[in-house]
């Protein structure tokens, strides 16, 4: 499955938490910044606060929990044949928290949006306040985030583009958290357009561009004040 230009993607997101980076998405979509609909919310807990938003913008959501399959492969063929019968064309994880099976997607691109500039402060274990924890306690300069495509091991595929945002000295891991965050909520959207609009195209084989494979994109420094 490869995605062309000119068209409204039907997007599906897969998350486990508070689903600001769904609410995000709405935002962009509603004042019509992101020409992509989205047509199904998933997660692996029945509590993520992400479905509730997703119910109150009348999208369809579904609960896919593990204990109700034989296993991680079971529960995650049962998502992707969900999706394909939504229509999905793109799939965005947005804090969701397992490892998927990728083996039965047949050829849907999955992006994930990790924050830290990958391939530092990623892979198993780091997720959520723990990535900025381990930023600070290494003593960095700079972090950021970074949006890539989905492969069989955390946070280790395609790298699609990163965001800087520098780290303060007055910086906890709440403070630098929440900047890192304002940036992801541009850079995240920011790449779906590249999509809807043709300049990057994806499919399960990875991400191109008009010359070929895409090369990572460094966009603008965010996590200002502005």
């Amino acid at each position: 499955m490869s995605l062309e230009p000119a068209q409204v993607l039907p997007v599906a997101v897969l998350l486990s938490g508070t689903g600001r980076t769904l609410a995000n998405f709405l935002k962009e979509i509603e004042g019509k910044k992101l020409p992509v609909r989205i047509v199904a919310v998933g997660s692996d807990r029945a509590s993520a606060r992400g479905l509730q938003i997703a119910t109150a913008a009348k999208i369809p959501t579904r609960v896919f929990k593990k204990s109700e399959y034989a296993g991680r492969a079971q529960r995650d063929r049962e998502i992707f044949r969900w999706l394909q019968e939504r229509g999905v064309r793109l799939l965005c994880l947005a804090g969701y928290l397992s490892l998927l099976d990728l083996s039965c997607r047949a050829e849907l691109p999955v992006l994930n949006i990790h924050p830290a500039l990958l391939p530092r402060f990623g892979g198993a274990g780091f997720y959520g306040d723990r990535v900025h924890c381990a930023v600070l306690a290494a003593g960095e300069k700079e972090s950021g985030a970074t949006v890539h495509m989905v492969d069989e091991h955390f946070d280790s595929g395609q790298i699609l583009a990163r965001i800087k945002v520098p780290v303060l000295d007055s910086d906890d891991s709440a403070s630098l958290g929440a900047r890192v965050f304002q940036a992801e909520c541009d850079l995240y959207p920011r790449v779906l357009r590249w999509i809807a609009e043709g300049k990057l195209r994806v499919s399960a084989s990875g991400a191109f561009g008009e010359s070929g494979r895409w090369e990572p994109v460094t966009v603008g420094e965010g996590g200002g004040n502005s």
